[in-house]
């Protein structure tokens, strides 16, 4: 797992392994080992034996990292063999809730009107969020400064002093904040509006046509898995993951829990290093 315990990626997959392991009769044990570029985590497990018993989380994350990394020490399309996919999510484009900032309109039409003036919160350059904000920039074509924080919890509190006045995260990041009132949800990332918000627009709805960032997590092996594991693993997944129970879960954290062919995932993983690979360019990040 190349994230900290307790994120998204890590609970989604908790309640990924102790399903699984009810359903093949063995106990999956999580591995955290956070680390740039999920660098460390994908070096445990290419290390491992290809027999299917160590697995990896490959996510959107992944796809970033490969423009982003001078030299990325594997390579997820070559090195790895697709699973399945586990869930997928948005990101919230939102504001504090006392700022005259009441809907994304009102957020290009300032950018537009006095360029520079937002700041928009996100953690570390170079993360799914941070690149959505760089995304966001480009696509509407506005002008604003990205500011960039160690952790949620750091952009949440600049968005309440004001710091910053827009902030671009998860729904579980701010779920307890966006409950309480204490801030607005603009705008989805992803293509259609969702149950647990369904009073907030896509991006795309609220005038920014043709933008779109899904996250998603996965479950890839080390290249030169059997195939026959990889289908036991994949039909285990799929049926697990259109458990009500599993969806509605991994719903309350704002992830739709959704399996699905191996062929579609890798699919997905190579259009997404393509995405990146551009949105960074475009940004002009440097390598790292």
């Amino acid at each position: 797992m190349p994230f900290a315990a307790g994120g998204v990626a890590d609970i989604t997959a908790r309640v990924v392994a102790d399903k699984l392991g009810e359903k093949l009769g063995q106990r999956f044990i999580i591995e955290n080992q956070p680390g740039a570029g999920g660098i460390t985590a994908a070096r445990s497990a290419l290390a491992a034996p290809a027999d299917g018993y160590t697995l990896a989380m490959i996510t959107n994350g992944t796809a970033i990292s490969v423009p982003l990394f001078k030299s990325l020490p594997f390579d997820p399309v070559k090195d790895f063999v697709p699973i399945s996919s586990l869930g997928f999510f948005d990101f919230i484009i939102a504001t504090n809730a006392a700022s005259p900032l009441r809907t994304l309109a009102d957020v290009l039409k300032v950018a537009r009107e006095q360029p520079g003036k937002l700041n928009v919160g996100t953690i570390n350059v170079g993360s799914s969020q941070n690149l959505s904000a760089e995304l966001f920039k480009s696509a509407a074509q506005i002008s604003f400064a990205i500011i960039p924080y160690r952790g949620t919890p750091e952009v949440i509190v600049a968005l309440l002093r004001d710091d910053v006045q827009v902030m671009i995260d998860t729904y579980a990041a701010m779920k307890s904040n966006l409950l309480d009132g204490k801030i607005r949800a603009l705008a989805l990332t992803g293509q259609h509006r969702v149950e647990f918000l369904p009073e907030v627009p896509t991006v795309a709805q609220a005038g920014v046509p043709g933008y779109e960032v899904i996250s998603w997590n996965a479950l890839f092996a080390p290249a030169g898995v059997p195939a026959e594991v990889v289908g036991i693993l994949n039909q285990s997944l799929r049926e697990l993951l259109a458990a009500p129970d599993v969806k509605q879960r991994l719903l309350e954290l704002g992830i739709e829990a959704k399996g699905g062919p191996p062929d579609e995932i890798a699919a997905r993983l190579k259009a997404d290093i393509e995405k990146w690979s551009r949105v960074i360019e475009r940004a002009g990040l440097p390598k790292q």
